[in-house]
């Protein structure tokens, strides 16, 4: 029986690109030249993305300023001091803050798909930030004249939008990245911000058909940036029942990094629902090291001694670079493990099969 491998999504921007990006930010070059600099990273990676071999692709995230803010392009009624995500090894990333309503998006992850399917001859998955991810652009205090729930219904709309539009333009599957709930634990032990955001999740995804749900997936990881996390110090344990509530046909658990992987992986069996697909991480791309065809085999394997055949697929633990000035694995690296995790998930997939 074959395994489906899929990337996660982001591919490290080419030096030509984040030149452009900064050279764009500051004037210094036209929009045209601009346009013409993120059209050439954009070829190349898929280019490169279809000689690895990868059955399914993506287009890398190379022309969007990070996994979450996407659909914040353009928007006038933002300001930049919103929540603060820390990680680690002390480096933050920070989110914008609503200063008005009403909220929509300036963006939808369509436009993405579509330039990406101009030059793919392969199947495209597409990539979305999921609403509750944005559900904290809100502030804490309110908004006059808008309130919270005028917003989260205004984000439902086009967060279910976002994934539709790829849906209906021919999207392999589309993926909702939700590394927020993991994170929402160690902000809030009780629980209560996880279930609020599963909750409120499930308000988009109950816009769905069951046949539509089937490629609709969620992804959680401890965060990946810059070579660190933001919330991998979070037993997996408490956040994996709240995720399988999510009304999706598709789990993309990161696991290569994980410690006790056997553990995890035994939470999710009884987790895991007929029909449902689990997608486990199988290479670490914030780790330096190349992991080998044979230790991908290996990790499959492992794997497959827990989650039936017909529901196990592989993937990597998080996407290589969600931020567009995150440099800390190079694009290189990144095509040579995305080509081992297909090697090794064939390995494996060669030898479970006999």
């Amino acid at each position: 029986m074959p395994i489906p491998t899929e990337p996660i999504g982001s591919i490290p921007r080419p030096p030509e690109l984040l030149l452009a990006m900064r050279a764009h930010a500051a004037r210094d070059i036209s929009d045209e030249q601009f346009h013409a600099a993120e059209e050439a990273a954009l070829r190349d990676t898929i280019s490169r993305f279809e000689v690895t071999g990868s059955p399914v692709i993506t287009d890398g995230e190379q022309t969007k300023p990070s996994f979450a803010t996407y659909p914040l392009r353009g928007l006038e009624n933002l300001a930049p001091d919103g929540v603060t995500i820390p990680f680690v090894d002390g480096h933050t990333r920070r989110l914008p803050r609503l200063t008005r309503g009403p909220f929509r998006y300036g963006v939808h992850a369509v436009t993405y798909l579509k330039a990406a399917q101009r030059y793919a001859k392969r199947p495209v998955k597409q990539a979305v930030i999921s609403a509750s991810a944005l559900s904290l652009l809100y502030p804490q205090s309110g908004l006059n004249g808008y309130p919270r729930e005028a917003f989260l219904q205004d984000l439902v709309q086009d967060a279910e939008r976002d994934i539709r539009d790829c849906l209906e333009a021919d999207a392999a599957c589309v993926q909702i990245d939700f590394t927020e709930g993991r994170l929402a634990l160690k902000l809030d032990p009780s629980g209560g911000l996880l279930n609020a955001f599963v909750e409120l999740n499930n308000r988009v995804l109950d816009e769905f058909s069951d046949a539509d749900r089937k490629k609709i997936g969620v992804h959680t990881c401890p965060g990946g940036d810059r070579d660190s996390t933001h919330s991998a110090d979070v037993d997996y344990k408490n956040l994996l029942p709240a995720l399988f509530n999510l009304k999706v046909g598709r789990f993309y658990v990161q696991l290569a990094s994980e410690r006790d992987r056997r553990r995890v992986l035994t939470t999710i069996r009884n987790l895991l629902k007929p029909g449902q697909m689990l997608f486990v991480g199988v290479t670490d791309p914030i780790n330096p090291k190349i992991e080998s065809p044979e230790a991908i085999r290996d990790r499959v394997l492992e794997a497959a001694e827990f989650i039936p055949l017909e529901s196990l697929g592989t993937t990597d633990d998080c996407g290589f670079s969600p931020f567009a000035d995150d440099t800390s694995t190079s694009r290189e690296t990144a095509f040579a493990i995305i080509k081992n995790r297909i090697e090794g998930t064939a390995m494996a997939e060669k030898i479970l099969g006999s």
